[in-house]
């Protein structure tokens, strides 16, 4: 099994969830973003006054998910601007005037704004990973899953990154997949630790390192 008998409540804001490679991380993030159907069970967001079952629903969950996998494709040739406006099409925002709002604003926020023309295949790994979060924030979304988001950066880049993260998730939810314990702890104020696609521990960072 690649997930046995996980039970989580996940509160607003940053929530770790820490374990190996190959523990289930991916398999669990990719079906609460209702990418793969669980063989059992049920998958729950409170968003905005309502309940939303994710495999019932699961048009009415991606249009309140923002999602950044651990490997994202792009098209390469492409200026971030482009892009990132392509992606707002394709999130719903069809209004050229609100488009281009979102769009600059997301890329000032990730503090891509200076390289906005640049393609995407001159991006280092870091800026990469910083529009990764753009996209996943087109439409202003009430649940973030971000897996493996700092693997490979360098020390400096994977700060400006978890700054990042930080900031966004005081008002939303914000899943944190990663294997890097000081992911966690430098930005979680609860976390789950899964091992073998089960969760054995769960709690504040500091007590479960303790």
């Amino acid at each position: 099994r690649a997930l046995d008998d996980v039970t989580l409540t996940v509160p607003r804001g940053m929530f770790g969830l820490l374990g190996p490679n190959g523990a289930g991380k991916s398999t669990l993030m990719r079906t609460i973003a209702t990418l793969q159907i669980p063989t059992g069970g049920s998958i729950t967001l409170e968003a905005d006054g309502r309940r939303v079952d994710a495999l019932r629903e699961p048009q009415a969950l991606r249009a309140l998910l923002g999602y950044l996998p651990q490997d994202f494709g792009v098209y390469p040739r492409v200026s971030a601007l482009e892009m990132l406006d392509h992606l707002a099409v394709l999130k719903g925002i069809g209004e050229r005037r609100m488009r281009k709002e979102v769009v600059e604003g997301l890329l000032a926020q990730v503090n891509l704004w200076d390289v906005r023309k640049k393609a995407l295949a001159g991006f280092s790994g870091g800026m990469r990973q910083r529009f990764g979060i753009a996209q996943a924030l087109i439409g202003s979304p009430k649940l973030i899953i971000v897996d493996e988001p700092t693997a490979g950066l360098d020390p400096e880049e994977r700060n400006r990154f978890n700054n990042l993260l930080a900031e966004i998730g005081q008002n939303v939810v914000v899943i944190l997949s990663t294997h890097i314990v000081d992911d966690v702890t430098d930005l979680c104020s609860r976390m789950a630790i899964i091992a073998g696609g089960r969760i054995v521990r769960e709690g504040v960072p500091h007590d479960l390192i303790a």
